[in-house]
């Protein structure tokens, strides 16, 4: 079955339903039994693995779980409230008081947060490594790390990993490998194909796809989900059942969206190349950037997220202003993967420990991060040049 194929049918069960297509929505929190032998027989099933109490999954939560779990290629799912708690709830499931954790700098702002507060309180050291590591990651290896945790690309400098060396190493070591995988979807980068133990989705971004729902979904192997459960279980976990229906309703359409994404992207990445402000663009399905060959090497699509640099002299706030407080079709925002199209100025270099930003060899400017919406190109277009020529005004 393609993908497709599966973004469409998984998860539904129709005739199930009185032959209703969408699978039903469940408001629920108490579950009756109808006899007390029932009550008693429902100790013994374990969370997620059916219909026992709200916020371990109504039949709704479960159809959503089935079909993530199809098109990432795992064994099971499980969801949260949104993508921070999908990557911090797996990383409390797995890490405890004395444990290492090795965490790419390039990660989610909030993600790195949560290491170096929560995760410290909790005795759990974290070691932050370049993303461009690749198999020497067996160096930082201690005898009491757990977890190596991935993200590729970053979601501000857009470094794609050399996920398989990373995953097989750590292998070796008896660590559980983790990755955020919200840039590329479900679609465009399978990670159990390539040696992960837990997948990440923010299904808020192109999940979701229309900036209308918060939902977080994780995905694992055989092997570690009896852990993952557990996790789940123990910290009340749990999604609500209309996001989990908005969620389902735009994985629906997914393999429809995110191909027109990808290729509204790569015409705006181009065109930014093209223009006398911008020093780099930084994009991985583009030729030429640095993480093109693993892109081309293990990806099977791109999503509409990348960055680009801007020449020094247009890094004052009144350039900014200029650039950004009248765009038509560009908003201002933290979020991404809706229908909208955002842009705003992002700060890597305040972040990065391991890494410098920008790394070494690379231009040194103001880094900005761009989502390209579904709208018309040449309006998107139309609309960047004329922030230009006022950016450029600001800056005489």
């Amino acid at each position: 079955m393609k993908d497709a194929t599966r973004a469409v049918s998984a998860g539904r069960r129709p005739f199930d339903n009185h032959g209703v297509v969408n699978p039903p929505v469940y408001h629920a929190s108490t579950v009756l039994y109808p006899t007390f032998e029932a009550l008693k027989d429902s100790r013994n099933i374990a969370p997620g693995d059916g219909v026992t109490y709200g916020v371990h999954g109504t039949p709704g939560t479960f159809a959503f779980e089935e079909a993530v779990t199809a098109l990432e290629g795992g064994f099971r799912t499980r969801l949260s409230v949104n993508g921070l708690m999908a990557c911090t709830a797996p990383l409390l499931a797995f890490l405890s008081s004395g444990d290492h954790l090795l965490m790419v700098d390039s990660v989610y702002g909030p993600t790195r947060n949560f290491c170096q507060t929560m995760l410290k309180r909790m005795g759990v050291e974290t070691t932050f490594y370049d993303p461009l590591v690749g198999g020497a990651i067996r160096d930082l290896i201690l005898p009491n790390t757990k977890v190596v945790f991935l993200e590729s690309p970053g979601s501000w400098t857009f470094e794609v990993q050399d996920v398989p060396a990373i995953c097989e190493e750590a292998k070796a070591r008896g660590c559980v490998t983790m990755i955020d995988n919200s840039w590329a979807s479900p679609l465009y980068f399978k990670p159990f194909e390539h040696g992960v133990d837990v997948s990440i989705q923010a299904a808020t971004k192109y999940i979701v796809g229309h900036s209308d729902a918060l939902m977080g979904a994780v995905t694992c192997t055989e092997e570690v989900y009896p852990v993952l459960r557990d996790g789940w279980r123990d910290l009340g976990v749990g999604a609500a059942p209309d996001d989990v229906y908005l969620a389902m309703r735009g994985l629906r359409t997914l393999h429809v969206r995110l191909p027109k994404h990808w290729e509204n992207g790569l015409k705006v990445a181009e065109w930014l190349m093209e223009r006398p402000e911008v020093l780099e663009v930084i994009h991985p399905a583009m030729p030429g950037d640095a993480g093109h060959p693993l892109w081309q090497r293990d990806f099977l699509g791109a999503s509409s997220l990348f960055g680009f640099v801007l020449k020094p002299e247009f890094a004052s706030d009144a350039c900014q202003t200029a650039l950004l407080d009248e765009l038509e079709h560009f908003g201002m925002g933290y979020s991404w993967g809706g229908y909208e199209s955002l842009l705003i100025p992002v700060y890597p270099e305040r972040l990065r420990s391991a890494t410098d930003w920008p790394r070494e060899g690379r231009p040194k400017g103001q880094t900005m991060r761009i989502h390209v919406g579904l709208e018309d190109t040449d309006d998107l277009i139309a609309d960047l040049s004329a922030g230009f020529r006022r950016m450029n005004a600001a800056a005489e």
